[in-house]
C-alpha cells in the first residue's frame, strides 16, 4: 500500500486542519467591548471606536493619519480618488494580486497597465515599471504580496522621477517593516483589507494610512458623503473640494471593536508567524527541492498574509499542480493556488477590454502554474502542528513518482501547465 493518502495510505492529520474553526481570533475582552457597544447603541462610524482605532493603526505603521472605510477595495479607490486618479489615467498594477486590486482602477474611470513580477519575491519589477512608463501614467500600485515586500526604495524613486503617486496594497503585509518604516507609510498612501481571512480580521473593513494631510482629508471626505473628520450628520462646516466623488464608504464600530485587541496581539503573532517559516523552510529545504518565495530585499519583518511554495524544480515540473495540491490535501492540509495572473479572472476579464499589458507577464504566468500556498492562520499553530505540517509537504513530496503515476492513470498524461 502507497504511504500517500492519496493512494491509500495513513493520512498525517486523523481530521484535516480547517482554518475556520481557529480563525478569526475570538476573546473575552473583545466579547465584552462588543456587548458593552451593542448596549450603549452607539454603533455607528461616528462613535469614538472608529477614530481611536485608525489612529493608533497609523501609529503603528509609522504614519499620522488613518482613516476606516467598508473594505479593503474601497481604501484603494478612496487613495486613487484621493490623489486625482481618474478618467484617461493609467495605473501600474501587479497581475499577482486580487482581482479588487486592479478593479478599483477602473472604479475611478482609469486604466490599468499590467507590469511584471520578480522571480524571486514575486512582487512587481521595478525594472519593468520604468519601462512601463508614459504621458498618461499617474500611478503605481506595488502590492506585497503574500509573504514578501515590493522594493520600495526602487519604487519611490521611479515615481519621484515621473511624478507619479504611489499606493501601497497591504492587504496582505499588516505589521510589516521595510526597512525601518512601517509598510504602508512610505508611499502617498498605504491600502489595507480587514476581510475574514486577513492577519488581522474583522469580517470586512479596510483602512488607508498615510503622512499626507490634504490626502487624509480628501480620503475621508470619499468615504464620508463628503464630510470632514469630526464633523457629525447635518453639522458640516465645510464641503469637499470641487470635482471630488464622495460616496458613504462607511463602516461600523463593531468593525473597529473587533480589531483593537488584534492589534495588540499583532506583535507576537507575527513573531510566531517567522519561527513557524524558519523551521518550515529550514526542514523541507534538507529534504526536498521546493522554492520558496523570497522576502523583500530590505524587509527586517514580513507580514505572512500567505507563505507560498513554488514546484518548478526539473525534480516536479513534470507534475501538475493540482495533483501535489491534492495528495497534500489528502493528508489534511489545504493549500490554495495563486490568485492571478489577475487580468485573467473571470470577474476582472470582460471582453479582455480596459487594461494593458506592454509586455507578457511570463514570470507571473509561470509562477501562477507552479505555486501553492498556505494561509497565514496555520502559521500560528502549535509547534507540535506545525512540525506535522512539515511531515505532510515532505511526505509528498519525497514521493514524487507516486505522484507522476498517479497523473498519468487519472488523466492519461501528465499536463505540466496545472
Amino acid at each position: 500500500m502507497s504511504k500517500l493518502a492519496l493512494l491509500g495510505g495513513q493520512a498525517i492529520f486523523e481530521q484535516p486542519l480547517e482554518f475556520r474553526s481557529f480563525w478569526p481570533p475570538v476573546d473575552e475582552l473583545t466579547a465584552q467591548k462588543l456587548q458593552q457597544l451593542y448596549y450603549s447603541r452607539k454603533w455607528t462610524a461616528f462613535d469614538e471606536a472608529e477614530p481611536v482605532f485608525a489612529k493608533a493603526f497609523a501609529a503603528y505603521h509609522g504614519a499620522q493619519h488613518g482613516v476606516f472605510t467598508i473594505n479593503g477595495t474601497i481604501t484603494l479607490q478612496c487613495a486613487l480618488g484621493a490623489c486625482g486618479i481618474g478618467s484617461g489615467d493609467e495605473v501600474i498594477v501587479s497581475p499577482l494580486t486580487w482581482y479588487a486590486t486592479a478593479i478599483a482602477v477602473r472604479h475611478v474611470g482609469a486604466r490599468p497597465v499590467f507590469v511584471d513580477i520578480e522571480p524571486d519575491t514575486l512582487c512587481i519589477d521595478p525594472d519593468k515599471i520604468a519601462a512601463a512608463i508614459n504621458e498618461r501614467t499617474k500611478a503605481v500600485i506595488p502590492v506585497h504580496a503574500y509573504g514578501s515586500m515590493a522594493d520600495m526604495d526602487r519604487i519611490m524613486s521611479i515615481a519621484k522621477c515621473n511624478g507619479l503617486r504611489v499606493i501601497e496594497d497591504c492587504a496582505h503585509m499588516h505589521g510589516g517593516i521595510w526597512n525601518g518604516k512601517g509598510i504602508g507609510s512610505i508611499g502617498d498612501v498605504g491600502s489595507f483589507s480587514f476581510q475574514y481571512t486577513k492577519t488581522m480580521s474583522s469580517g470586512e473593513g479596510g483602512i488607508c494610512i498615510t503622512n499626507n494631510a490634504e490626502i487624509a482629508d480628501r480620503i475621508f471626505r470619499i468615504k464620508q458623503i463628503g464630510y470632514g473628520a469630526g464633523e457629525l450628520p447635518r453639522q458640516a462646516k465645510s464641503g469637499p473640494p470641487r470635482g471630488l466623488l464622495c460616496y458613504n464608504f462607511r463602516a461600523t464600530a463593531f468593525h473597529t471593536v473587533v480589531l483593537e485587541e488584534q492589534l495588540k496581539s499583532l506583535d507576537s503573532r507575527l513573531e510566531r508567524y517567522r519561527k513557524a517559516v524558519s523551521y518550515l523552510e529550514g526542514r523541507l529545504n534538507k529534504t526536498t527541492k521546493i522554492r520558496f518565495q523570497k522576502p523583500g530585499k530590505k524587509a527586517q519583518r514580513q507580514g505572512y498574509f500567505g507563505w507560498v511554495m513554488i514546484f518548478d524544480d526539473p525534480a516536479y515540473s513534470d507534475i501538475p499542480v493540482s495533483v501535489i495540491q491534492k495528495a497534500i490535501e489528502a493528508e489534511g492540509l489545504s493549500l490554495l493556488a495563486a490568485e492571478g495572473p489577475i487580468y485573467r479572472h473571470i470577474l476582472f476579464n470582460v471582453e479582455n477590454e480596459g487594461y494593458r499589458i506592454d509586455q507578457p507577464c511570463s514570470v507571473t504566468e509561470h509562477a501562477c502554474l507552479r505555486m501553492l500556498w498556505l494561509l497565514h492562520a496555520y502559521l500560528g499553530l502549535t509547534e507540535d502542528q506545525i512540525e506535522k505540517i512539515a511531515d505532510a509537504i515532505e511526505k509528498v513530496m519525497t514521493n514524487a513518482n507516486e505522484l507522476r503515476t498517479y497523473a498519468k492513470d487519472s488523466e492519461g498524461v501528465v499536463n505540466t501547465a496545472r
